[in-house]
């Protein structure tokens, strides 16, 4: 099930805003200060009540690489604590659960102001913590103007909106089906021609066989999310899978990194399959609008596990 703004779960019909303010201001200030003690000592427990879908995956990951890492006595570089200011909060109203709302944020991670720390927040009942689910990093000039209504709240649009180019139940299916094999639907950028350039590089590497398998996810709280945008299309978090094996050539050793190492089973002998979770943020035209191309703004990818063969 999607958790779209039209889902009626637990026979709960009427439309309400997802949260307050205020509420989200808490859920935004309770996350920040799980996240930091989590990057402090390197301790997925600090945060798991915090984070879910693609975002935890990648951060549960990445702590737990750190916490073996510093069991084995690595010496790891002491984070700078998260700050977020500025933050606008857009809420939809919603019928139902899960319900979820968005934040954007200036961060001390990105002190010249060159990026907007953007998060979804997502809880399934009354009784359950608000969680990160989406994590994406946009220019200030790429963030949307959002529809609101006279009461300043946002528009959820429909997981399976026959307005979109792409409606957001599908964009996970449409772009593992780009990244395979190319086509129309999304712009050119970092996240796809790019992309598809730098995978088709390290496919011909000498000494190095690369493979690539990519598989949609669309569930829980990895569902599609996302917004009426002012002009009427939408913007839409989505979530993906990936997989990269590495071949080596006989004779030649592969490199393995202390981050992959931590988190790998098996021996790679000759090989290694590397597992990633993405979340990825993008803007949708209206279906018929002028291009009517799916703009991918921003992935955040991570390592969330690899076996050595």
């Amino acid at each position: 099930m999607t958790a779209s703004g039209c889902v009626t779960v637990h026979g709960e019909r009427e439309i309400v805003p997802a949260a307050t303010e205020a509420e989200a201001a808490e859920a935004l200030k309770d996350f920040t200060k799980s996240y930091n003690a989590a990057e402090a000592k390197a301790d997925p427990a600090e945060d798991a009540g915090r984070v879910t879908g693609p975002f935890g995956a990648v951060k549960q990951a990445s702590w737990k690489a750190g916490s073996i890492q510093k069991k084995d006595g690595a010496a790891l570089k002491t984070p700078t604590p998260l700050k977020l200011s500025d933050v606008n909060y857009t809420i939809p109203k919603q019928a139902g659960w899960p319900r979820w709302f968005v934040t954007d944020s200036a961060s001390n991670k990105f002190q010249d102001g060159s990026f907007r720390w953007v998060m979804v927040f997502t809880r399934d009942g009354i009784a359950e913590k608000w969680e990160a689910s989406y994590l994406a990093f946009v220019k200030p000039g790429d963030m949307p103007e959002f529809k609101k209504d006279k009461d300043g709240f946002a528009e959820p649009v429909r997981a399976d909106d026959p307005k979109l180019a792409v409606a957001p139940e599908n964009l996970s299916k449409k772009y593992v089906s780009y990244l395979k094999g190319g086509g129309k639907g999304f712009a050119d950028g970092s996240y796809t021609t790019d992309w598809l350039a730098e995978r088709a590089k390290n496919e011909k590497r000498l000494g190095m066989a690369t493979q690539y398998v990519d598989e949609p996810q669309n569930t829980g709280d990895f569902a599609p999310v996302g917004l009426r945008t002012k002009n009427g299309g939408a913007f839409a978090f989505f979530s993906t899978r990936h997989f990269e094996k590495r071949t080596a050539s006989e004779g030649l050793n592969l490199r393995i990194s202390d981050d992959v190492r931590a988190l790998m089973k098996g021996d790679a002998k000759g090989a290694v399959t590397l597992e990633y979770a993405a979340g990825q943020a993008a803007t949708v035209p209206l279906k018929g609008a002028n291009g009517a191309q799916v703009q991918i703004l921003n992935r955040v990818q991570g390592l969330t596990g690899a076996k050595g063969e």
